[in-house]
């Protein structure tokens, strides 16, 4: 008989040379931070598209809602998509390097440095936002398409692409100064919040608690951040929309509008409190989809 067996604990189990799996595999890895990005990105923009062009048009132009909603019916059915192609090529990919880069910049920072977790969360969500700005000519088109001045001229996304490139690659990037001005410092105020804000709702006892707070959360932040940099994008929509010329300042362009509208806030804020509605709206299915996506995959 094995005197050993006979001595050895029979609660100690010993080390197998094959170790069982404690984890299930992911093959998804780190990309499913990208793939739920991206699809929560194009559920928005399918449901929001008319909201934000009718957005679009008080910023380019400072009229009020009702007399945008007025230009879009002018315009007809038929033109109230015109432009959804660069959007849902360039807002899916944004959102998409938003999430996953963050992650991927997360991760790295915290491997080389010993630095505060907030202070890697910032410098991670202001590379990410860097970085979405090479993404800048699909904004830009956007903006072409939806600006009523150009419909004779631009017939698609193709041939925006086609005719800018005559002006040079720099025409692609007008525009690109108040987008790095806007994406940075909302991405780290978005991601540096969305955490805080969550845990400051009521404690979420069932899945759909669980979405709705998500929705809460992208939503109240989507706002927030969207009320803060609005200037930011009405200055952006003004200079998007010219084609060929001067690239003036950021400062010139705000300027001029400034004094166009009669050197008022609200004049300038045209347009902010449907950007406000569209905002919570827009990032609480965000952040709502992107968790759900995340949690399935």
């Amino acid at each position: 008989m094995d005197t050993e067996a006979q001595n050895r604990p029979k609660d100690l189990v010993l080390p197998s040379s094959t170790p069982e799996l404690t984890e299930p595999i992911s093959y998804v890895g780190p990309a499913k931070y990208y793939l739920c990005g991206y699809f929560a990105a194009f559920n928005n923009i399918a449901i929001t598209f008319p909201i934000q062009k009718v957005l679009f048009r008080q910023q380019l132009y400072g009229l009020t809602t009702a007399n945008a909603i007025r230009q879009l019916k002018q315009d007809g059915f038929r033109n109230l998509y015109r432009g959804i192609l660069p959007p849902l090529l360039q807002k899916t990919t944004t959102v998409a390097l938003m999430f996953g880069l963050y992650e991927d910049f997360s991760c790295l920072l915290k491997k080389t440095n010993n630095a505060p977790e907030l202070f890697n969360q910032s410098v991670s969500a202001v590379l990410a936002g860097t970085a979405e700005a090479v993404l800048t000519p699909f904004e830009r088109v956007q903006a072409l398409l939806q600006d009523r001045r150009h419909h004779n001229r631009f017939k698609n996304t193709f041939h925006a692409f086609k005719v800018l490139r005559a002006y040079g690659i720099k025409e692609y990037y007008r525009g690109l100064v108040p987008i790095l001005l806007r994406n940075g410092p909302s991405n780290a105020l978005f991601f540096a919040l969305r955490g805080p804000i969550k845990q400051s709702l009521p404690e979420a006892t069932t899945y759909s608690m669980n979405v709705l707070n998500d929705f809460i959360c992208g939503g109240f932040l989507g706002s927030l951040l969207g009320i803060i940099f609005y200037p930011i994008n009405v200055v952006k929509a003004r200079m998007q929309s010219q084609v060929g010329g001067e690239f003036q300042s950021f400062a010139k362009v705000f300027m001029k509008i400034w004094t166009e509208r009669d050197g008022k806030v609200s004049h300038l804020m045209r347009g902010v409190h449907l950007n406000y509605h569209r905002s919570i709206l827009s990032w609480g299915i965000i952040n709502a989809t992107y968790e759900i996506l995340l949690k399935v995959l």
